[in-house]
């Protein structure tokens, strides 16, 4: 019987907490398609973009807002939902009853913790994808196909060569996205750092096989002088690897993680830091930790100055709430990034200082 009760309770707050959760959710998301849509008409007329093109952007878009915007939905529905309970005098009940506040709280976590599995499957496969098909469509309708990675174009390093293509195209071949570099230049160097031999090139095309450079232009530099051959084609062996080239034009935050652990590989295997690709990696890696904590964190409110608040208070202090986390996340990723934290633990402090705040709550009014 007891066990059928705690069942009983379980359902009720989950329940309770799910169907707010959801409609917060559903709002929030749709609030931001919105807004994007409007930003998005902006741009209609400019190189055939038309309204079709905004809504377009905008639907392969929402699966990203969905899961970005999942962690503020948890925080403002889960204390609407145990507001509720509590202006109804069911927490009261319940309380009475002998269930412990962290009782209470872990049922509430529970919906979060089964939906966000789901929200991490979303983040890791429809959300990419509309990402990098969304900013295909930009590359080509606003730009003409132009993609610019910098004011200076792209740059790369292989071995004792440095890369430079000052544009990258992004073409979709066979229903797959593929990157053409134009106006490219290679600078070879010994490995004392003496320049040795400069390529020059119309075009690197990538055909699934290996590179091509079209129109090359050669100077290589010994003690007799500078000797100058052109080619109308050759192989270009590199380990520029296209995929990753693709990939750079799309923001790291909105990758997989398999794709920014495949660009965090590169870069190292090239002496080069992975950067932004680690902090975007160890970012979506702890989404799920900082989210639960977030939720936990929020129920105390519950318990306390929701019991005698209405609805505009509880959506008052679930806003700040958010907001609040937004900033603290973001300062102590940025702290850890200047101070030369390692992603992982800058990524993780919001989730212990949040857990932290939680742990002492519970541990005093058990």
């Amino acid at each position: 019987m007891r066990a059928l009760r705690l069942r009983r309770v379980d359902w009720l707050i989950g329940t309770t907490v799910l169907g707010s959760l959801l409609t917060v959710w559903i709002l929030i998301a749709g609030l931001d398609a919105l807004l994007q849509f409007l930003r998005q008409l902006g741009h209609v007329g400019k190189n055939g973009f038309t309204v079709a093109d905004a809504a377009l952007y905008v639907l392969v878009t929402f699966p990203r807002r969905l899961y970005e915007n999942f962690g503020y939905a948890t925080v403002i529905g889960g204390l609407l939902g145990l507001g509720s309970l509590a202006g109804s005098g069911e927490l009261t009940a319940l309380r009475a009853a002998g269930m412990s506040q962290l009782r209470i709280a872990a049922s509430a976590a529970g919906v979060v913790a089964v939906l966000i599995v789901g929200v991490v499957i979303l983040g890791e496969t429809a959300a990419p994808w509309g990402d990098q098909k969304a900013q295909a469509m930009q590359l080509a309708q606003r730009s003409g196909g132009l993609g610019m990675a910098g004011s200076t174009g792209l740059w790369a390093r292989d071995g004792d060569r440095v890369i430079n293509a000052k544009r990258s195209l992004l073409k979709e071949v066979d229903g797959h996205n593929q990157v053409e570099l134009a106006d490219v230049r290679v600078f070879t160097f010994t490995p004392d750092g003496q320049l040795t031999r400069f390529d020059w090139a119309k075009s690197a095309t990538h055909d699934g096989r290996q590179w091509t450079l079209s129109q090359v232009r050669s100077t290589t530099l010994d003690a007799g002088g500078t000797h100058t051959t052109t080619v109308a084609s050759e192989p270009w062996q590199v380990k520029l690897n296209p995929r990753v080239l693709e990939q750079s034009l799309v923001q790291p935050q909105y990758l997989p993680m398999r794709d920014l652990r495949r660009n965090m590989r590169y870069l190292e295997s090239n002496g080069q830091s992975p950067g932004v690709y680690a902090v975007a990696f160890w970012t979506r890696a702890l989404y799920p930790l900082n989210v639960l904590v977030l939720v936990l964190c929020a129920m105390p409110f519950a318990f306390g100055s929701l019991r005698s608040g209405g609805l505009g208070k509880r959506i008052f202090i679930g806003i700040l709430m958010a907001i609040a986390w937004y900033f603290l996340q973001q300062a102590l990723i940025n702290f850890g990034t200047v101070y030369g934290v390692p992603p992982m633990l800058a990524n993780l402090l919001p989730a212990l200082v949040l857990a932290s705040i939680a742990w002492f709550y519970f541990r005093r009014h058990r």
